[in-house]
Order: structure tokens, then C-alpha cells, then sequence
């Protein structure tokens, strides 16, 4: 990924925050069958390895868990939002006209070695702890008890589980943070007011820059 300076976020706790709130990612692989996408929740695991553990589970029917093998390098990318931006927006460009729209964005890129674990206890592990945690919210969270046994047994037979050890983070924040102060501010403005999430974090690089 091609990170400018002014957009690279190298915090490993500000990503690890970001994965853990948009833990739906794309987990990318090049096996025997060449590249692959699949687009799984993962849960983020921040003090196990240098950078953390990934856990995740696939459909025992998904190839992807054949198709790699233990130790293989994989990227698993999270996207935290996006939106398009509007030159006029920018109040710099009623004066000029010297601007051009553009795309902002947060991601993280997790690299790391992938191990496959097909064993019950792993996977009623990631299915457990990642049920809790998306239920947490519900008025009447769901739990696997809820469930007779046997069905349950049913569905962790159908499924493998993934664990990748991070062995590197690459965060970007395009925010506009390249544009002076009053324009970024426009622009989050503008998201703002259309309900983009993106805008809170536009305004908030404005805050800094004044």
C-alpha cells in the first residue's frame, strides 16, 4: 500500500483499536490455487505475539483453509470508512478553483503467517468469544446455550478455524491532512452533515492543524 508521510498511521495501539472496531476484514491469500479473497470477522487477540493473533473461522466447503498452508504469509486489510470528497467543499477552491476531488479513507493492513486449526476447541473458542462480544449490545444477547447441543456440534463440524500471527501493521489516515486547515474543515463539515463518520475524524485533523 502506498502510504505519503502525511497519511501514515504507525501506532500499533491506533490500529489495534481499529481492527477491534471493524473487525469484518478481507483476508487475502496466494495458495495453490493462486490469489484469493474471503471476507470474514476476525477477533483481534492484542497480547498474543509481538503484534498480536488474529482468530477467525471459514466454512469447512471454503477451499481457502486446503488451498494455504501452515506458515504461509497472508494480509488480512480492515477498512474503517470512506468517502468521496467534493472540491467544493473546500473554500480554497471558491477563491482559486485550484482544487480536484479525491477519496478519503482509514484502513489497516495486518501481514502476517497463517495456521489453520481444525479442532473443536479452537473453533467453540472463536465462535464463543466473538458471539459475546457482537451480542454484548442486544437487549437479549444470544448465547450458544441458547441452542440444543447437538445443532451446535452440527455447525462447529462445518467449520475450521484460522489464527494468523501479525508480523506487520500498516495503517493509513487520508483525512486531507495535505489541505490547510479551513479546508479540511469544509469537507468535514459536509460528511458530517450527511452522516459520514469520516467527517468527525476530518474535523478532528482540522482541530490539530489550527
Amino acid at each position: 500500500m502506498y502510504v505519503p508521510a502525511h497519511f501514515n498511521e504507525a501506532r500499533t495501539d491506533v490500529l489495534h483499536a481499529l481492527i477491534a472496531q471493524n473487525p469484518f476484514g478481507t483476508l487475502i491469500t496466494h495458495g495453490a490455487s493462486g490469489l484469493d479473497a474471503n471476507h470474514i470477522p476476525f477477533e483481534l487477540a492484542p497480547n498474543e505475539g509481538e503484534l498480536g493473533v488474529l482468530h477467525a473461522h471459514v466454512a469447512r466447503n471454503n477451499p481457502v483453509w486446503q488451498d494455504v498452508a501452515n506458515g504461509d504469509e497472508v494480509l488480512v486489510v480492515f477498512h474503517a470508512g470512506d468517502a468521496y470528497i467534493s472540491p467544493t467543499w473546500y473554500p480554497s477552491k471558491h477563491e482559486s478553483h485550484r482544487q480536484v476531488p479525491t477519496w478519503n479513507y482509514v484502513v489497516a493492513h495486518a501481514h502476517g503467517r497463517i495456521t489453520i486449526r481444525d479442532d473443536e476447541k479452537y473453533v467453540r473458542g472463536v465462535v464463543a468469544r466473538l458471539t459475546r462480544t457482537h451480542e454484548a449490545a442486544l437487549p437479549q444477547p444470544w448465547k450458544m446455550g441458547d441452542a440444543p447441543a447437538e445443532y451446535i456440534e452440527a455447525m462447529l463440524k462445518a467449520i475450521v478455524g484460522v489464527e494468523i500471527g501479525i508480523t506487520r501493521l500498516v495503517g493509513k489516515r487520508k483525512l486531507g491532512q495535505n489541505k490547510d486547515a479551513r479546508d479540511i474543515q469544509g469537507a468535514g463539515e459536509a460528511l458530517k452533515a450527511r452522516e459520514n463518520p469520516i467527517g468527525d475524524q476530518m474535523l478532528a485533523c482540522a482541530a490539530l492543524k489550527q
